[in-house]
């Protein structure tokens, strides 16, 4: 995998893009024989002996009883089929979340208590597992001549993934320590603009390089990327992150594990197939040949459905489950 410095050659993704988001093709290219919507898995917390509380209801409970129902929550990933059964509501190719769990309008999404005491929590946007990234990728090198060559694209808006000039880093790490010289230096770090009106912005490291951070980007509407050569086969190995440019190094300074962040589109160089985990979206598009979409589909370790070109993946789109 390597950084390429000149994003021209990803030029034709944009042609095929829509200028609005009206359907998925805001971010996934039109003109493919047929399209797959994985969706990514979600969350589900259940107590041995009761419903989960709501949000109202935790409020209300004595310190002693929260903390005795926390340390009996079991938790587990769970699929949109088994959520909507949970919520008497219907999955199918157009699906929304906050449907599938039936969220009034003034209430969150994110997290909803099924008729039977479950806890559901949303999937994430724009990205899945290392795992379930290489069950498709399995498929992916399957469906092209070109397994071993093809380009990987990062949305550069992931906080630390770029560096840039600034006053503070766009994240930080949390540090607990007694040591007066980490305090001062902490002090020093803090942005303060009435005590330093004359503090110039500096160069505000990343997780890649200040000539990866600086060069040109990959634009396409409404989304600039980092672009770099990438084959295929890689991402079939859950590991790819331990040999991916942009792997959080970072990170793993603090303490944290290997990760590296999702590529937001994935393509092999004959352009058989197109891979999109958009930043806003809770399923990853696949576009591609009849026979890969279904195999993509087929694959019990995946919760996968078709859907034509020109679908609606928009807030509103769930007519079904209104």
């Amino acid at each position: 995998m390597e950084w390429i410095a000149n994003p021209s050659i990803a030029a034709w993704l944009r042609e095929q893009l829509d200028e609005g988001y009206s359907s998925m093709h805001g971010v996934v290219p039109r003109g493919y024989p047929a399209y797959a919507r994985v969706f990514h898995p979600a969350d589900v917390r259940s107590l041995p002996d009761r419903p989960v509380p709501t949000y109202a209801e935790w409020e209300k409970l004595p310190s002693e009883e929260t903390a005795r129902l926390v340390e009996q929550f079991v938790d587990a990933p769970t699929t949109w089929a088994d959520t909507a059964a949970a919520f008497g509501t219907v999955l199918h190719p157009l699906a929304q979340w906050q449907r599938i769990v039936r969220t009034p309008a003034d209430e969150d999404w994110r997290s909803r208590v099924s008729p039977d005491g479950r806890e559901f929590t949303a999937p994430m946007e724009g990205e899945l597992s290392p795992a379930h990234l290489a069950a498709i990728a399995e498929h992916l090198v399957v469906h092209t001549r070109a397994p071993d060559a093809g380009f990987a694209a990062l949305w550069e808006g992931r906080g630390g993934l770029v560096g840039f000039f600034g006053e503070t880093p766009s994240r930080a790490f949390l540090t607990f320590t007694d040591d007066p010289n980490h305090q001062a230096m902490l002090n020093r770090s803090t942005h303060d603009p009435f005590n330093n009106v004359f503090r110039k912005p500096t160069w505000q490291e990343g997780i890649l390089s200040r000539e990866i951070s600086e060069g040109a980007r990959l634009q396409l509407p409404g989304r600039d990327h980092v672009l770099f050569s990438a084959a295929p086969r890689a991402f079939a190995d859950p590991q790819w992150v331990l040999d991916a440019p942009w792997r959080d190094r970072i990170g793993e300074e603090h303490g944290f594990a290997p990760s590296a962040q999702h590529p937001n589109i994935l393509w092999p160089e004959d352009r058989a197939w197109v891979m999109v985990s958009e930043i806003d979206f809770d399923s990853t598009i696949v576009a591609g040949s009849a026979d890969l979409v279904r195999a993509i589909c087929d694959d019990p370790r995946l919760e996968a459905m078709p859907i034509a070109e020109g679908a609606d993946l928009t807030w509103d789109a769930d007519e079904l489950n209104r």
